[in-house]
C-alpha cells in the first residue's frame, strides 16, 4: 500500500498532460463569499483546463483584482480580490481571456478567447452562538445513529458503492435527516449542543487495514471541502438540520480536518503544485509523539519534522500548510462554512500534527470574523503540560497558542483511571484532585472539553465492569465538575464494547435508528430497567445542570480525597452544590467540620439526584459506592 500510493502523488502532476488549447473553467473555491466580513481579502482558487496566460478582469464595484498567480499546473489559478467595505452583495463575473493559436486554413493564427464564470456575493444572515461551560455536548457519529432516507445509502459513482450493516467495517446507512428526526430526543435528555464526526464529502475507495477492507464511514479522509457527503444527505439535509437544530435551541459544532486530506480528494488528481502535500523521498509516517513538538529545551528537528510533517496514514495525504495557497484554502474554506451553513463550533481533528503557526492563523480568522467561537482541539495525551502546550495557558513559552480549548483527554485517562482503582496515596480519587490542582497552567480550564468515552475509546459501560454504581458516578463526576461536558451517542443508554477487534466495536448503530430495529432505545418502552435507570439519571442530572448557576459557571474548590471519599463544591455568590463520591465498600459517616469554609452558613441541602433532604450537615450518612449532588440551603 505505501509503495504504490506514495510515489502516485509525488508524480502526480505528470497525470495532467493532456493539452486543449482553449481555457476552461471548471470549478471556482471558495464556491461563493460574503460582502461585510471584517477581512476584506478573498483568495480565489480557479481550475480548470489550461488558465496559465490568461487574464484576469471583474468590473463590479467595489471589487478589485489584487494579483494573479501563476503556479506549476497551467490548469490552475490562484486570483487575490479585494472587497471594498461599500461592496454590495450580487453577482459578478470573473472573466478569463486568452490569447491562442488556431489554424486558419493552412495558418495559424493568433486569436483571443474569452470565457466568464458568475460568482455570488452574499449578505451575511448568520450569527453564531458560543458554546460555553453551560453547554452539554451530544457527540454522533452520522453513519451510525439513525437513517432516515434509505434512498442515499449507496451510490454507485462513488469510490465506496457499498452499504451493509450486517458489516460492522461497511457503511450502515444513517444520515443527516436521521439527527434531525431525533432534535426532541436530545433536548428531553439535556443536550444543548450536537458535535456530529465529519459530514464532509468522503468519497473514499475501502482500504486494507487489519486485513479487512473497510469504509470510510467516519469521515475523516475528505474528498471536496465544499460538498458534504450527499450519502448523509448533501448540502441541504445539512442546512436544514442546523436551521432545525437551532429552532430547538440546540448548537451545532463541526468536526475540522486541517492536517491531511483523503487520498481520492480532487485536487489530489491534478495538484496545483507538487508541495501542495508535505512531500518525502521515501513515504514517510508520522511518529505520533507530542513530544517532539512540545520539547522546545531538549528536543531536536528531526524528530520534530517528522511528527509535523508525516502522514498520518498512507491513504491520508498531509497537507503542507506552509504553502500559503494551502493555508488560503484551508482558512477560507473554516470561514465559509460557518457563513454558509451556521455552524456554532469547531473541534479540530489531529489537532498537534497541523503546523502550529498555521492554527493559529485559522483561529485567529474564525476569532476575527466570529469573537467567543469555540475551538477545541483532539490532543490524545496524557500529562497536563502537553495538554495546555496546544492551547491558551499561562506558560512562558516562545510558542503560544491562541485555541481556546482542548478535548480533555488528561481528564478521560484521570476518571477512568480512578473509578477502577482502589483508593489509596496515588489513586482512585486522589487522581482527580492532582490532576484539578494542574489547572493553574490552562487560561482558562472551564472551557476544556470533557469526556468518558468518544468514537476513538472503549466505551465508557464496558471500562468500569458494567458497573451501575461506578456509572452513576461517572456521569456525575462529569457533569458536575469544571470543563464543558461532553457525552458520546449511547453512552445514556448503557452502549458498550471495547475496540475488539476495531474501532468499529464502539461505533455500532444506535439501536432503533433503523426502520424494523428489533429494539428502540430512543423509547422508555424499548429499554430495559437498567438501560431506562441510566437514561434517567442523565436526563434527570442533565436537566438540573441546565439550570443550575453553580454547575454551569461556579468555581470548582475541592479538598483532598480522605478515608476513600471525594469531596468538592461548585459555587456562585447565589447557589453552591456539594458533591461527595466515595470508594468505599461499606457506608461511612462523614464528618464534615473540614468542609466549613464552604458550609458556612448552609443549614440543610437536597441530594438533586433523589429529592433526599439532608437536615443535619454536620454529619452526612455516605453509602458504599455512592455519589450525592446536593444543593445547599439556609
Amino acid at each position: 500500500m505505501i509503495k504504490s500510493t506514495f510515489p502516485l502523488l509525488l508524480f502526480c502532476l505528470l497525470m495532467s498532460q493532456a493539452f486543449s488549447q482553449n481555457p476552461v473553467i471548471q470549478r471556482v473555491d471558495p464556491s461563493n463569499w460574503w460582502v461585510g466580513m471584517k477581512n476584506p481579502e478573498l483568495q480565489l482558487l480557479v481550475y480548470g483546463k489550461d488558465l496559465k496566460g490568461s487574464a484576469v478582469s471583474v468590473s463590479y464595484p467595489g471589487v478589485h483584482i489584487r494579483q494573479v498567480y501563476e503556479v506549476e499546473n497551467p490548469n490552475y489559478l490562484f486570483v487575490d480580490l479585494y472587497l471594498a467595505p461599500e461592496t454590495k452583495a450580487g453577482t459578478f463575473n470573473l472573466e478569463l481571456s486568452k490569447s491562442v493559436q488556431v489554424k486558419r486554413g493552412k495558418k495559424m493564427v493568433a486569436e483571443t478567447v474569452k470565457i466568464t464564470r458568475p460568482y455570488e456575493l452574499k449578505i451575511r444572515d448568520q450569527h453564531p452562538q458560543t458554546i460555553t461551560s453551560k453547554d452539554l455536548v451530544y457527540l454522533i457519529l452520522p453513519d451510525r445513529f439513525s437513517n432516515a432516507d434509505p434512498a442515499n445509502d449507496k451510490f454507485a459513482d462513488m469510490a465506496d458503492s457499498m452499504s451493509d450493516r450486517a458489516n460492522p467495517y461497511l457503511r450502515h446507512g444513517g444520515d443527516l435527516k436521521g439527527i434531525q428526526n431525533h432534535l426532541d430526543y436530545f433536548t428531553d435528555l439535556g443536550i444543548t449542543t450536537l458535535w456530529l464526526n465529519p459530514v464532509i464529502e468522503n468519497n473514499q475507495p475501502q482500504t486494507n487495514e487489519g486485513g479487512a477492507m473497510r469504509s470510510a464511514y467516519h469521515g475523516y479522509g475528505f474528498t471536496d471541502q465544499y460538498n458534504v457527503d450527499k450519502r448523509l444527505g448533501g448540502n441541504a439535509a445539512y442546512k436544514s438540520l442546523i436551521d432545525a437544530a437551532h429552532a430547538k435551541g440546540l448548537k451545532i459544532m463541526q468536526d475540522a480536518v486541517y492536517n491531511h486530506v483523503g487520498i481520492n480528494h480532487w485536487i489530489l488528481r491534478d495538484l496545483p503544485m507538487k508541495n501542495w502535500l508535505n512531500q518525502w523521498d521515501t513515504y514517510t509516517n508520522t511518529s505520533y509523539r507530542d513530544d517532539a513538538v512540545i520539547d522546545l529545551v531538549h528536543g531536536n528537528q528531526s524528530d520534530f519534522n517528522v511528527q509535523q510533517n508525516g502522514w498520518f496514514v498512507p491513504f491520508l495525504p498531509d497537507l503542507n500548510q506552509h504553502n500559503p495557497f494551502v493555508a488560503n484554502y484551508l482558512i477560507q474554506h473554516a470561514l465559509w462554512t460557518v457563513e454558509f451553513f451556521g455552524i456554532d463550533g469547531w473541534r479540530v481533528d489531529t489537532y498537534q500534527y497541523n503546523d502550529l503557526d498555521f492554527m493559529n492563523r485559522c483561529n485567529q480568522a474564525l476569532l476575527d470574523e466570529h469573537p467567543g467561537m469555540f475551538i477545541t482541539a483532539e490532543n490524545a495525551v496524557k500529562t497536563p503540560v502537553s495538554q495546555a502546550f496546544f492551547v491558551r495557558n499561562n506558560m512562558y513559552l516562545p510558542f503560544k497558542s491562541n485555541c481556546n480549548s482542548p478535548n480533555d483527554f488528561v481528564f478521560y485517562y484521570a476518571v477512568n483511571d480512578a473509578l477502577n482503582e482502589k483508593f489509596d496515596w496515588d489513586h482512585g480519587f486522589n487522581r482527580l484532585s492532582v490532576m484539578f490542582a494542574q489547572d493553574m497552567i490552562y487560561e482558562n480550564p472551564d472551557l476544556n472539553l470533557t469526556f468518558l468515552d468518544n468514537h476513538d475509546q472503549n466505551r465508557f459501560f464496558s471500562v468500569i465492569g458494567q458497573d451501575m454504581k461506578k456509572y452513576k458516578q461517572g456521569i456525575a463526576l462529569l457533569f458536575t465538575l469544571r470543563g464543558v461536558p461532553q457525552l458520546y451517542y449511547g453512552t445514556e443508554v448503557l452502549m458498550k464494547n471495547f475496540k475488539d477487534p476495531s474501532d468499529a466495536e464502539v461505533r455500532r448503530d444506535f439501536p432503533g435508528g433503523w426502520p424494523g430495529d428489533k429494539e428502540n432505545k430512543f423509547t422508555a418502552a424499548g429499554r430495559t430497567a437498567q438501560e431506562n435507570e441510566a437514561f434517567n439519571f442523565v436526563k434527570n442530572l442533565a436537566n438540573y445542570r441546565k439550570k443550575s448557576a453553580a454547575l454551569q459557571t461556579g468555581k470548582l474548590t475541592q479538598f483532598l480525597p480522605q478515608d476513600g471519599i471525594y469531596v468538592y463544591f461548585r459555587h456562585t455568590d447565589t447557589q453552591s452544590v456539594m458533591v461527595i463520591v466515595s470508594q468505599n465498600e461499606q457506608a461511612k459517616t462523614l464528618g464534615t467540620a473540614r468542609f466549613a469554609e464552604r458550609l458556612g452558613g448552609f443549614m440543610k441541602g437536597k441530594n438533586v439526584l433523589d429529592d433526599s433532604v439532608i437536615s443535619d450537615l454536620k454529619q452526612i450518612q455516605v453509602p458504599a459506592g455512592s455519589v450525592q449532588v446536593i444543593e445547599l440551603g439556609k
